[in-house]
């Protein structure tokens, strides 16, 4: 059997989104209203969410205030609905480094069409339209290693989900109908089909 060559190329892309779930973050402003924030930098270790945001956005400075969100992940095709909030930001004045692309904006859910919807164990809001939201505290919040991002450990306290993405009778959500958002290098994209299964997953002996 002959193999074919590995021939990689060295390159320098500008940023790194390599196919990661976007978020809308939602978080309490200082006058009490929402802030709501797309992000595609989140992870989850067990019930902790790591997120990473910028260093002078709205989120981060509410964070450091009020340590209370929700992590909402909606669905592929509610791309149009986070790219609405793609150029918004709720800080005032807009930071130097984000004029030339963006512009405040205080009504975030209003701007993107999106329903609040009250939060049982926080103060922020949930995005109604997200099949998945996680009520959420902010554990732990650094800069990272560059300088120019803020780390944030969450912790879950509370799992919300549309009933058409679980498993009836279950507490699993069943990756079969749950299609996130995903954010590939500053594209948006959906899941393809299923490849298989881990042995890890309890689904397998949930069905």
């Amino acid at each position: 059997m002959t193999t074919r060559p590995f021939t990689h190329v060295t390159i320098a892309p500008k940023i790194l989104y390599f196919g990661t779930p976007v978020v809308l973050l939602s978080t309490e402003n200082e006058d009490g209203s929402a802030n709501l924030a797309p992000m595609s930098s989140a992870w989850a270790l067990g019930d902790v969410v790591v997120l990473g945001l910028g260093r002078d956005g709205q989120s981060g400075h509410n964070l450091a205030r009020r340590p209370e969100m929700v992590i909402n992940l909606p669905a592929a095709s509610q791309w149009q609905a986070v790219e609405r909030l793609a150029p918004l930001t709720g800080r005032h004045p807009v930071p130097a480094d984000k004029r030339d692309q963006f512009r405040h904006e205080p009504a975030k859910f209003a701007a993107a069409g999106l329903t609040p919807q009250a939060s049982a164990r926080v103060r922020p809001p949930r995005v109604a339209e997200c099949p998945l939201q996680l009520e959420a505290r902010a554990a732990d919040i650094r800069t990272d290693a560059s300088g120019d991002f803020l780390l944030v450990e969450a912790h879950v306290l509370a799992v919300h989900a549309d009933p058409r993405i679980v498993v009836p009778g279950t507490d699993h959500v069943d990756p079969a109908a749950w299609n996130p958002l995903i954010y590939n290098f500053r594209h948006y994209f959906g899941l393809g089909e299923e490849r298989g299964q881990s042995f890890r997953s309890s689904l397998i002996k949930a069905l």
